[in-house]
């Protein structure tokens, strides 16, 4: 639940509205400029008042974004974001919070805090910048480093096989699932929208380019020119069709592959179904990777189950109404207490540990 502006109480919020007067400090042409202006200009769509708005980050190029936006904001600790988020989202449910992380900062240092917030299904929204690099720290690899990268830390090449965030989100049980990319604002938007929309823990996946330590990096993807050809928009409810409709994932046996429409029928091709419960389908998506597929950009899944808050809040409520409330200071000072004494002057020879 978020609080959300009455009509006529107050004047309509703008994308300047959400602005904050701090000096964006990135890279001339980094990938987070565009998504802080999709960010900027989705928050007045929402209708819900700045104070009821925070986002919260980690350590990295990416976690900056807290003092660009003007609403609440805290910059924490590296890979710690989650933790933040979980107690805040208890604190306070009805707070809209967005996580925002990176590659780094959130699978590799934050990787198991990241795991559980997911699985807890706490209602926050994690943004996940990944450029495939540690930008801030100047070129290191990351976990989502191809094989192969050459890099400061990595000189011969990485020999770690990379995670796929998308897939390591649906492993934890994500509720909600989705990507896009940096540069395509609309689609970003959009994808932005349906996330805050989700009850849950939400889980979105931004293709952004880092263009000083890894520039290009979806270069193959996110071309004007060829994206048609290589990108899967996901629509639920919708046959899976790229290349301007002239193709389509059709699924042989329990394994997907690319047809040509002059060679197979619309009632052949896939339809995208992001609200089925079981993840199979949306992590068999999680594995298109180009060139062999398109990759998929979109709403991988969208479940509904219980938000975690809301499930403790109901528990707690529960106890007080059949136990009452609770005396802390009467707990304290209770029988089940014991107290500590100094140890005994040790014994000659003794090492003192008995």
């Amino acid at each position: 639940m978020t609080t959300t502006i009455p009509a006529g109480s107050l004047q309509p919020l703008t994308r300047q509205d959400f602005v904050s007067d701090q000096m964006v400090r990135w890279c001339p042409g980094c990938g987070d400029f565009a998504i802080l202006a999709a960010a900027q200009r989705l928050m007045p769509e929402l209708g819900i008042a700045r104070e009821n708005i925070v986002f919260i980050s980690g350590i990295g190029c990416s976690s900056r974004f807290p003092y660009y936006m003007d609403t609440y904001g805290i910059h924490s600790i590296h890979g710690r974001a989650p933790t933040l988020a979980t107690g805040l989202a208890l604190a306070n449910p009805d707070l809209t919070i967005f996580v925002v992380t990176g590659d780094g900062d959130g699978l590799s240092i934050g990787g198991n805090h990241l795991l559980h917030i997911l699985r807890r299904n706490v209602n926050v929204n994690i943004l996940l910048f990944n450029n495939r690099i540690y930008g801030l720290t100047k070129g290191q690899y990351s976990p989502t480093s191809l094989p192969g990268h050459k890099t400061k830390s990595s000189p011969m090449g990485t020999v770690e096989q990379s995670l796929n965030p998308i897939s390591v989100a649906l492993a934890a049980e994500a509720t909600f699932a989705a990507r896009s990319v940096d540069v395509q604002s609309q689609h970003l938007v959009e994808v932005l929208r349906a996330a805050v929309a989700h009850r849950g823990a939400s889980f979105v996946e931004i293709y952004q380019n880092c263009n000083i330590f890894n520039d290009k990096a979806w270069e193959a993807i996110t071309e004007k020119d060829q994206r048609d050809d290589r990108q899967l928009v996901l629509e639920h409810g919708k046959p899976m069709l790229f290349a301007g409709g002239s193709k389509g994932i059709r699924l042989r046996g329990m394994t997907p592959e690319v047809v040509s429409m002059e060679d197979a029928t619309i009632d052949e091709i896939l339809v995208h179904d992001a609200h089925v419960a079981s993840p199979h389908l949306a992590f068999m998506l999680s594995r298109m990777n180009y060139p062999e597929f398109p990759v998929p950009v979109g709403v991988f899944r969208s479940v509904d189950f219980p938000d975690y808050a809301h499930a403790v809040i109901d528990q707690v409520v529960t106890a007080q109404s059949q136990k009452g409330k609770g005396d802390l200071a009467k707990l304290l000072r209770g029988a089940e207490t014991w107290t500590v004494t100094p140890h005994h002057k040790k014994a000659a020879g003794s090492n003192g540990l008995g």
